[in-house]
């Protein structure tokens, strides 16, 4: 079954990990049949930090691993007898690590192998490390400039509601048809002054953009729709309860048109 949403579904933010792993295998698929022979896409990973002594709103990291400390065969339970004499021992404590291990941020990159694969593009589909907390949204940044000044395309694709506004072009420069729910910016190498947007607006379907490759190679393309599309069906999603609101909520004129879209397909 499809999303009652005929682009990017709201819904899907809450599931941002899956949802981000799958669009990362997705893209690199679409994209590898449409490549020259010498260039190859691959999925990096890096991991993502956050600042301790942040006040953002922690991202939500989930630990791998939990602990789960049992109660000793042979004890009585508190309950067993009424007339059991209980002797109630000190509880010993399960040491845990105090640090959860960040999370691992995936990234797609386009190598050229005839270059001692130098990085020719950078895709990278934000998560909320990205956007909430302060030192990951500086990270970002950081790692935005390093990609420019070193001549490297930079694709951007910012499909989460949630955050704060930290693509390469600069905000007061985009313009009000690019402001919309969901952004992507493309920073071309060959034009490091200009920044190509995308109009990506919540009640529209989503995009086919342009990937830059090399100087004097044609652009290939990415359809966005095709992406959220595949990781909704092969992610199980037909089972999300559409009852609530989404994290974070719509804006109510927004939320409207989503309950009248959710209550003609039968899924509200």
């Amino acid at each position: 079954m499809r999303s009652p949403f005929p682009g990017m579904d709201p819904y899907l933010e809450a599931h941002w990990g899956d949802v981000h792993t799958s669009l990362m295998t997705y893209a690199r698929d679409q994209l590898r049949p449409q490549l020259p022979s010498e260039l190859k896409v691959r999925v990096e990973e890096r991991i993502s930090v956050q600042d301790p002594d942040s006040n953002d709103r922690p991202v939500g990291y989930i630990p791998d691993v939990r602990i789960l400390a049992k109660q000793p065969e042979g004890s009585l339970s508190p309950l067993a007898s009424a007339s059991a004499t209980l002797v109630l021992d000190a509880a010993y404590p399960v040491m845990v690590p105090r640090m959860v291990e960040p999370a691992t941020e995936r990234t797609l990159q386009i190598l050229d192998t005839r270059s001692g694969n130098r990085i020719v593009t950078t895709i990278e589909i934000l998560s909320p490390a990205n956007k909430l907390d302060a030192k990951g949204r500086a990270a970002f940044r950081k790692k935005q400039w390093q990609l420019a000044e070193s001549g490297v395309n930079l694709v951007e694709i910012d499909l989460l509601r949630d955050g704060e506004y930290v693509l390469i072009a600069p905000w007061e420069a985009v313009p009000a048809s690019c402001r919309g729910t969901y952004r992507v910016a493309v920073s071309r190498a060959t034009d490091p002054e200009n920044v190509d947007m995308y109009r990506v607006p919540l009640r529209d379907r989503l995009p086919t953009i342009r990937i830059p490759l090399r100087a004097g190679d044609r652009d290939v393309f990415l359809n966005l729709q095709a992406l959220i599309d595949a990781a909704y069906e092969n992610g199980g999603y037909d089972d999300i309860d559409y009852r609530g609101e989404p994290e974070p909520p719509l804006w109510k004129e927004d939320a409207d048109w989503a309950n009248e879209l959710l209550q003609a397909a039968q899924r509200s």
